[in-house]
């Protein structure tokens, strides 16, 4: 199967979104008025190198390429194709060429009723036999047709199997971007607060110049800002991990760096019924299972085909041609040599009648139809097992859209609270410990809003999977 017939519905790339602000690092009495403004999800960390661009798009592209479970997927469908074959299911007739040539030497003692026994010691004799021979079966109680039915099924089975696999890994490429977007978003929050903890040193030694403050203010704002640098270094190690982890989904090198461009931007717009509407029509891990139960019941319509006659035509054409070293001359005792030729046509009808076969028949088709009940228990089991799954994503998505209305809010406040106690802090009417402890509830908070910003989108993903609304069809083929 073609890559080239896989065409993605790039349902999860997204455009940019304002996202959180930057501050100055020593901000001027006008600065920390003003509203904080946003910059895009996407933008770049300062102590991240430069990288190639890499779009969610191009990841998928280069996923649906290059994935190994499904390149090995589409070669299993090119298997099962290449099964769909009259000649597989019986229904063509079945020709042989069989040549055989053998050479024999015997020592004979022929012994007659009267005179004495004659000995031949070393005779050769050799045997020529070729011929050309075809069977076709015209009746097995229709179990050809049957068999050829159950190759497409199984084809078909195959296909959404692929099918499944693509989606599943385009679900898990998207999630894999998006993770890549969230620790690069969190290393650009601590790259802010190293900024705000390196204006409070400043702010700090200045005030200690003059005599305003101790140098103990001065030290625990370096701790602190050591601690921030800390977390920083291990975000940048998270950041490499989340690259990695996608690159091996991308079937490329590891160590291959990019800089993500799209953000996370969550529809708002996915209704649970519609949902769970495409998901029982569409989901392909249902409809292989509903194929799974039709090839079942093919299975257990074979078994009762076994119980008829079958009949077939047989014809041939054979040519033999021996030599026999040592035979007797005609009207004679005496030995010569003699060759033999024949070749001729035959043609006929064979038939065969199942009688008794130790009950296996009865035993095979009892088992056909335990087979098929499994079959349609997995079948039940699947659909409640996906509507369970999807119910869980939907209460999340709700949840996390709550959530993120709220801290999308929520951020603005934080940001704003940092600016006007930095300022406070300049003028000396506030407290190291408090100005400590509006960057951290500032940090915690984009921290939260990556965080559900990302899992209010994963819980998207999870039902675009479900539903089938990350990979579209084309001509028929996924």
């Amino acid at each position: 199967m073609s890559l080239r017939s896989f065409s993605l519905l790039l349902l999860l790339t997204a455009t940019a979104l304002p996202a959180l602000a930057q501050q100055p690092v020593l901000p001027s009495r006008r600065e920390t008025t003003e509203k904080p403004q946003s910059k895009p999800q996407t933008e770049k960390p300062e102590t991240v190198a430069p990288a190639p661009p890499l779009s969610l798009a191009e990841a998928i592209r280069l996923g649906v390429e290059g994935n190994y479970a499904i390149r090995v997927s589409q070669q299993d469908v090119r298997v099962a194709e290449n099964n769909v074959t009259r000649g597989n299911a019986g229904q063509l007739p079945v020709v042989n060429g069989n040549f055989v040539r053998t050479f024999n030497r015997d020592n004979r003692r022929q012994e007659f009723s009267q005179g004495d026994p004659r000995i031949t010691n070393n005779v050769l004799s050799k045997q020529l036999q070729a011929n050309v021979a075809g069977t076709w079966t015209i009746f097995d109680g229709l179990g050809m047709f049957i068999a050829y039915d159950r190759l497409r099924t199984l084809e078909q089975g195959q296909r959404l199997l692929t099918r499944a696999v693509v989606e599943e890994t385009v679900a898990a490429i998207a999630d894999a971007y998006f993770v890549v977007v969230r620790e690069s978003g969190k290393i650009n929050s601590l790259e802010e607060a190293l900024k705000i903890g390196r204006a409070r040193i400043d702010l700090t030694q200045a005030r200690v110049d003059v005599g305003v403050s101790a140098k103990v203010e001065v030290l625990t704002a370096r701790v602190d800002y050591n601690a921030d640098r800390s977390a920083l270094i291990q975000q940048q190690e998270a950041l490499k991990t989340a690259k990695i982890n996608l690159n091996e989904l991308l079937g490329r090198a590891p160590g291959l760096d990019f800089q993500p461009l799209d953000s996370i931007v969550v529809a708002r717009d996915l209704e649970r019924d519609a949902v769970l509407a495409a998901i029982r029509q569409q989901n392909p891990r249902l409809e292989r299972a509903r194929t799974a139960t039709a090839i079942a019941d093919y299975d257990r319509r074979l078994v009762r085909a076994s119980r008829f006659p079958r009949i077939g035509l047989t014809s041939g054409y054979s040519r033999n041609n021996s030599f026999n070293g040592a035979s007797f001359l005609p009207g004679s005792r005496e030995l010569g040599t003699a060759t033999t030729f024949t070749n001729g046509f035959n043609y006929g009808v064979v038939a065969s009648v199942p009688i008794f076969d130790g009950f296996n028949k009865n035993r095979q088709e009892q088992n056909a139809r335990i087979e098929q009940e499994q079959t349609r228990l997995e079948l039940d089991q699947l659909q409640l097992q996906l509507a369970s799954d999807a119910e869980q994503a939907f209460a999340q998505y709700q949840n996390r859209l709550a959530l993120l209305e709220l801290e999308e809010s929520n951020i603005l406040l934080a940001r704003e609270n940092v600016a006007i106690a930095l300022e406070r802090y300049r003028l000396g009417l506030l407290t190291p410990l408090v100005l400590r402890e509006a960057q951290r509830t500032q940090l915690q908070a984009e921290t939260r809003l990556l965080d559900i910003r990302y899992q209010a989108k994963q819980a998207e993903i999870v039902l675009r999977r479900l539903s089938s609304g990350l990979v579209r069809e084309e001509g028929g083929q996924p």
